[in-house]
């Protein structure tokens, strides 16, 4: 169970706010008790002037001591109009020793030159779902099964062009994956929430998950896996939770529903909607 945080701009600005300085900042929400530290690395990605891709990540927590400095440096000088950050607290659906969970291959946010994606939530048959990347398999470097994730969204962004249908095949191959498998528990997924910027102006956030997890680490008014979203007067910020106790400041993204956010004549555009069912529904 991740945590994330999305910022989309009309120019470029430091994510340091979000990163750092707020009250429920990402770094703050790496060590809010022991028992739901994200402890298994951090990444903030973001796009450049030009277009390229910018990627630093952690192998433990942005709070340890070995993390703490490199976190900080990146947090505070990386300037964007699109920027993804990331803290890990791994799953483990193979069931590895903890040492094989970590690495910088498995920290995300998870890139490939154009697109740059991050997750939170887990899908419990990685292994099972592979085969339906085709020849993108061979891009998986880790052990991550939010990588698996990553490789079946663009492979079906190749095909359509449409985040959001993309998001959508990406569910159905994974449900497809658990009916081969009997169904077995927990379902296809846990979550799949998703922030996914297809280029430097546009960014997706996905809010999906299935069951009940408690609240969110900092804010227990709102369900764990519930998103948020604030515009503020330069920015478009997206979380896993409010960054700042002030709860009312900022707009909930629910269980089954998207924000497409792009820039567009010096503003950010807003689209907002519920994600369309699935031909079938996830019975447990």
């Amino acid at each position: 169970m991740c945590r994330l945080l999305g910022v989309l701009a009309p120019e470029e600005i430091s994510a340091r706010p979000w990163l750092l300085d707020s009250e429920r900042s990402l770094f703050v929400q790496s060590n809010v008790t022991p028992e739901t530290s994200q402890k298994d690395g951090w990444g903030i990605g973001w796009f450049d002037s030009e277009g390229r891709i910018h990627l630093q990540k952690g192998i433990g927590g942005a709070f340890e001591a070995r993390e703490k400095e490199h976190f900080r440096l990146v947090a505070g000088s990386a300037r964007s109009t699109n920027l993804i950050g990331h803290l890990r607290h791994a799953s483990n659906p193979l069931n590895l020793p903890r040492e094989r969970l970590l690495g910088l291959n498995n920290s995300q946010p998870f890139e490939d030159g154009r697109t740059l994606f991050a997750h939170n939530g887990a899908i419990p048959l990685p292994t099972e779902t592979r085969p339906f990347l085709g020849p993108l398999d061979a891009r998986v470097q880790g052990v991550n099964d939010s990588e698996v994730l990553y490789w079946l969204l663009v492979k079906h962004y190749g095909v359509s062009g449409n985040p959001l249908q993309a998001y959508q095949d990406a569910r159905k191959d994974l449900v497809q994956v658990w009916e081969r498998a009997k169904r077995p528990t927990p379902g296809p997924y846990s979550g799949l929430n998703v922030l996914f910027s297809p280029m430097p102006d546009e960014m997706w956030a996905f809010c999906c998950y299935e069951g009940e997890y408690g609240t969110n680490l900092c804010d227990d008014g709102q369900p764990y896996y519930q998103m948020s979203y604030q515009e503020t007067p330069t920015a478009l910020v997206i979380g896993s939770e409010p960054f700042d106790g002030h709860r009312e400041r900022w707009t909930g993204l629910p269980n089954g529903h998207f924000l497409h956010g792009r820039i567009h004549h010096g503003k950010v555009v807003l689209e907002r909607g519920e994600l369309p069912r699935l031909a079938a529904p996830i019975v447990h």
